[in-house]
């Protein structure tokens, strides 16, 4: 082939950095070398990691700061099926994934059988869409990737390249010219009910989602809030939507129990009920049927149509959430809503329920670390009991001011979120909250942290137990079982991985290791050891 030819991988390389993508993470196997070779030469850096489901989370956080989607590369067989939890979670969590996998070519797996299986038969459940890279359609494939990624509700895809055909000759593709879909905006009788309604309402109350970061109509929700005095309750990922100490915000619902007692029953008070944007994807059980169209004014506005039956509807419109907004409010004027104080007391009651003076403990660490960082820092939560209590303590001013796995809910999340968090911005702090089980699913990628640079602040809450789940055995008082393990120095791991290490146990220590941290040119592990049980009742 001559120099100046492009191969099937260049072709889908490019197409990648014309998608805006700039970073590729993963661990590759001889038959993904090509692959590499091409998404370097195309500017898409490829990082090395310590494990593929790592990789994928370090490219979802790349993906929550540059808005391109992530890029996942893993060998064949075993490196490929690493990346199945990653993958799981990019599908319910709403995260636009490029999966690049190789494979052996189509001839030669007639006979051979070592790591030889069918990737795209496993991640068919699992992704929007899979396809097998050829020659003349590279540029095609990655097209159609891209463009299933991107697209409402957005999600993870899987590419298999062979390898004879990562190498083989492929044209140049011709310039990508795709129209950009036009805005939907609601018409007809059920629009002027929805009006009507809205013009009517005396207790309106939004539940607002992940939608309304997809579409960009932040403003416009703020502004259509503001014009009608709707109090609102967000998702936990799309808290700082409207910055949180905003006087309407009721906070974030989805896990906790506590914070529940004081949100669902003001939902139910309600004679209007606006889920904007809302994916009930991120809420537990109680937020089944939360409302009752029957006696309540429901109004969806949402990506998809509701197959979930996760709640009712009376109206559904499924289109763009900032041009609905406009299409509702345009003319009306706004009104006194909830003439009982309620949502004051709401609030006053939800400030009581999670306590930020504790002397010590979960809600300690936290409340510390908040007011010892400045606004600016981006944070990352993994699954365990200190989310549920993070989520609602943590007030973030910006969208995905926090990042978490709330739909698919997976331990070994936070920490290598935080490292893609901050490749892309550097300037800013980062800080990574993790259960001490959680960090040690992914102790291994702290090494990644230190070849990549990137000096977050890993806290780990230590209390050598699967605090939620002991939590959830001691309420069904059964026996304690499986959920203890080892009292490990968390703060040596990160030594020991080529970063810094304190164990801190009262606030003073705290601050003084934050302080320390936060100009540190290296990575800081600070082990927050906590009492077991430390979260009863507090979440």
């Amino acid at each position: 082939m001559p120099e100046t030819a492009l191969r099937a991988a260049d072709v889908l390389a490019r197409r990648l950095y014309a998608a805006g993508c700039r970073h590729a993470f993963g661990m590759p196997g001889g038959e993904v070398l090509t692959l590499v070779d091409a998404l370097e030469r195309a500017g898409i850096a490829f990082h090395l990691t310590k494990h593929e489901n790592a990789a994928g989370f370090m490219a979802e956080g790349v993906h929550h700061r540059d808005g391109a989607p992530g890029i996942l590369v893993a060998t064949l067989g075993p490196g490929a099926m690493n990346g199945v939890n990653v993958i799981a979670n990019a599908l319910q969590d709403r995260v636009p994934l490029i999966v690049l996998t190789g494979c052996v070519d189509e001839d030669e797996a007639l006979s051979y059988t070592h790591q030889v299986m069918d990737h795209a038969a496993v991640f068919a459940p699992l992704t929007k869409g899979s396809w097998r890279l050829t020659p003349q359609g590279a540029g095609i494939v990655a097209d159609k990737a891209i463009s299933v990624a991107m697209s409402p509700r957005q999600g993870p895809v899987h590419i298999d390249v062979p390898i004879s055909v990562a190498d083989a000759e492929a044209p140049a593709p011709a310039p990508l010219v795709r129209a950009k879909p036009a805005t939907v905006v609601p018409t007809g009788p059920d629009l002027a009910t929805a009006r009507d309604v809205l013009a009517k309402a005396k207790r309106p109350l939004a539940v607002i989602g992940l939608d309304v970061l997809a579409d960009g109509s932040q403003r416009v929700l703020q502004a259509f809030v503001e014009h009608f005095g709707i109090p609102f309750i967000t998702t936990y990922k799309a808290k700082g939507v409207i910055t949180e100490d905003h006087p309407l915000c009721l906070g974030a619902a989805g896990l906790s129990p506590l914070a529940d007692q004081h949100l669902l029953p003001l939902v139910q008070q309600a004679d209007l009920v606006l889920a904007i944007g809302y994916d009930p994807i991120e809420m537990r059980p109680g937020w089944r049927n939360a409302w009752d169209p029957a006696r309540q004014t429901v109004i969806d506005l949402c990506a998809e149509p509701n197959t979930h039956d996760m709640h009712h509807a009376t109206l559904s419109f499924v289109a763009d959430t900032g041009a609905t907004l406009e299409a509702l409010a345009q003319g009306l004027s706004g009104q006194q809503t909830w003439p009982g104080n309620e949502i004051a007391q709401t609030q006053a009651a939800l400030t009581a329920a999670f306590p930020a003076d504790e002397d010590w403990g979960p809600a300690a660490v936290i409340d510390e670390t908040r007011q010892a960082l400045p606004d600016t820092t981006l944070a990352t939560a993994d699954s365990g009991a200190h989310r549920i209590l993070l989520s609602q303590m943590w007030h973030c001013s910006e969208p995905k001011g926090l990042v978490q796995s709330s739909g698919f809910c997976t331990m070994g999340c936070a920490a290598p979120l935080a490292i893609g968090l901050k490749l892309v911005e550097p300037n800013r702090p980062v800080v990574s909250f993790s259960g001490d089980a959680g960090m040690l699913m992914v102790a291994g990628d702290l090494a990644t942290a230190a070849e990549l640079n990137t000096p977050v602040i890993f806290v780990v809450f230590v209390d050598a137990s699967l605090a939620l789940i002991e939590l959830k055995q001691r309420q069904r008082q059964m026996p304690n079982r499986g959920v203890d393990f080892g009292h490990h120095d968390f703060a040596a791991i990160g030594r020991a991985f080529g970063g810094n290490g304190v164990t801190v146990r009262n606030r003073a220590d705290l601050r003084a290791a934050l302080t320390t941290a936060i100009s540190a040119d290296r990575f800081t592990v600070i082990a927050a050891e906590i009492d077991k049980g430390a979260y009863d009742g507090r979440i």
